[in-house]
């Protein structure tokens, strides 16, 4: 008779410097105390995590497994291995919810291959918030991570995305690293057409939060300072 494999929870994290308990049901908080098997990108900030959610938590009895986009198959599978051996594992990312956008989907499609049950938790992604927030089309859209950082692949690439937007009616979104954002937005700004609609989402769940849509002629009039501040951007072809 075959043993038991364990189950791989997908643990949300917050998206900033927010009380975990503010953004995360108290159900997530309830799965992480049954744990002791846990995989995070970072270790430092997943324990720090873990201790602001769940305060009383044993560090010295959990076990740790590293993800991150340098790990090799190798660590993926040891993971697998305990999985199959029976522990339960909470995978979580450095914020907002593992598998999007996130190094965690390799551990989540091997689960699957293995016939590992995968439970998501619920949690905020700044992606689907972003979405939600910005009043462009919901019911198709499409998440494209990074933009190229050559100057001439990025500005073919913004193109493309905006024809793709006008034929399928479809919502674009980017995401950039904080320190360039405003250098993307002057982007946006320069190659896009004025009366595309772009949507900035920036510090969701944060006091800080803001976001607003608005025509890229209007942004391009009156911009504002999203520098080393964590931003989405979603486009759409009215």
């Amino acid at each position: 008779m075959e043993s038991k494999k364990g189950v791989l929870f997908l643990i949300p994290n917050v998206l900033g410097d927010t009380a975990p308990l503010e953004v995360i049901p108290l159900s997530v908080k309830k799965t992480t105390e049954q744990l002791s098997y846990f995989v995070f990108e970072k270790e430092k900030a997943g324990r720090a995590f873990l201790k602001r959610l769940n305060p009383n938590i044993a560090q010295n009895n959990i076990t740790v497994f590293l993800l991150n986009k340098f790990s090799a198959t190798e660590e993926i599978q040891e993971i697998i291995t305990a999985l199959v051996e029976g522990n339960d594992i909470g995978l979580i990312t450095d914020a907002g919810c593992p598998g999007i956008a996130d190094p965690g989907a390799d551990l989540v499609a091997q689960a699957h291959q293995n016939n590992i049950r995968v439970v998501p938790l619920v949690g905020p992604s700044s992606i689907l918030l972003a979405v939600m927030s910005s009043g462009l089309n919901g019911q198709s859209f499409a998440f494209n991570g990074y933009l190229p950082i050559d100057k001439t692949e990025r500005k073919k690439t913004i193109k493309m995305y905006e024809k793709k937007s006008k034929e399928l009616q479809q919502t674009q979104v980017f995401i950039e690293t904080p320190y360039r954002n405003n250098v993307l937005l002057e982007e946006f700004c320069k190659t896009l057409n004025p009366n595309t609609l772009l949507s900035i989402a920036c510090d969701i769940t944060l006091p800080t939060e803001y976001i607003k849509t608005n025509t890229v002629g209007n942004w391009k009039s009156n911009k504002e300072d999203f520098l080393r501040r964590p931003v989405v951007f979603s486009l759409l072809v009215s």
